[in-house]
Formats: C-alpha cells, sequence, structure tokens
C-alpha cells in the first residue's frame, strides 16, 4: 500500500488508528503463521496420510465423540468451517468409508457425522504425523515460558472472533 508522507496509506481516513511499528510487526508475524503454517501442515498430511489438514481436524474431533458421533452443525463450529464446506468435505470423507452421515430423526434436517472404524484407524494412523508436524513447526519454535502466552493469545482471538461472529451485521 503506497504511503503519504504522513506515514499513513493513501487514501486512507484520517481516523484510523494505525499500527506502529511493533504492532505492524507482530501483525506481519501473525499474519505469516495464520497463512505458511496451515499450508504446511496439509501439504505434510496428504503426503504422509492421504489426508488435507482439514479433513483430519473433521475425523480428529470426531474420534474424541461419544459414540465418534456428532450433529453436522456442531461439527462445523468446532472446526470453524462453513455448513457448506463440511459438508463438500464429509461427502469426500464418506466416500472413501471413513464416516458416515445419518439424518437425526423429528422435524428439520439435522444430520449425524459418525466416523467408521475404517475412519478411526486412519485418523489413529496419521495423528503422530500430525503431532511431529505441530512439534516442528510451532511447539518446538518457541520457548516453553511461550506456550502460556501463545495459549493465552489464540484463546482471546478466538473470544474475539467469535463475538464479532455472534454480532448482527448493521
Amino acid at each position: 500500500m503506497a504511503k503519504k508522507e504522513t506515514g499513513r496509506p493513501a487514501g486512507t481516513e484520517a481516523g484510523t488508528p494505525w499500527l506502529n511499528d511493533d504492532e505492524r510487526a507482530a501483525w506481519l508475524a501473525n499474519s505469516a503463521l495464520m497463512v505458511s503454517l496451515p499450508a504446511a501442515l496439509d501439504a505434510r498430511m496428504q503426503r504422509e496420510s492421504q489426508l488435507t489438514f482439514f479433513e483430519y481436524v473433521v475425523l480428529s474431533v470426531l474420534s474424541e465423540e461419544p459414540e465418534r458421533t456428532m450433529q453436522m452443525s456442531r461439527l462445523a463450529e468446532r472446526t470453524a468451517a462453513s455448513l457448506s464446506r463440511l459438508s463438500h468435505v464429509v461427502g469426500r470423507l464418506e466416500k472413501r468409508g471413513l464416516l458416515a452421515r445419518a439424518r437425526i430423526p423429528g422435524p428439520g434436517r439435522a444430520t449425524n457425522a459418525t466416523l467408521t472404524e475404517a475412519g478411526y484407524e486412519v485418523v489413529v494412523a496419521a495423528a503422530p504425523g500430525h503431532v511431529a508436524a505441530v512439534r516442528e513447526y510451532l511447539i518446538d519454535q518457541i520457548e516453553p515460558h511461550e506456550l502460556t502466552a501463545l495459549t493465552r493469545i489464540g484463546t482471546a482471538v478466538e473470544a474475539a472472533v467469535n463475538r464479532a461472529a455472534a454480532t448482527p451485521a448493521p
């Protein structure tokens, strides 16, 4: 973005609270993390387990549920996905025999996703590689005392995003 002589980007409002140098450096480092880490995890998961990172997350969430079953709308929330994206991915996983969908009886169009035994075996086999990648790319790159800060930051950002998503648009 082109900068005016004031140091602010050209063509912007004067009342915008611009980032100072430290804030901008933190934002750029975090932006790189948000883009590069999921891409690296995705590439590695596909290479090692023939799953996308998102497919792994879906299977992993289901693997931790009682009866390995969860309503699709709740699964979408837990995986931070739209129902449309989740339905597409679940359809692919269902074709591979890794999970099954079943309509929930009653009014509405609620559907459950259930991890199959084959899906459970795939996610259990993929988990060590996933954990190794998380360690290599993130955990082992920071100091032990930074884990608490990382947890606090992630929790605060997620809460802010969730608040914004729950707030009706004007």
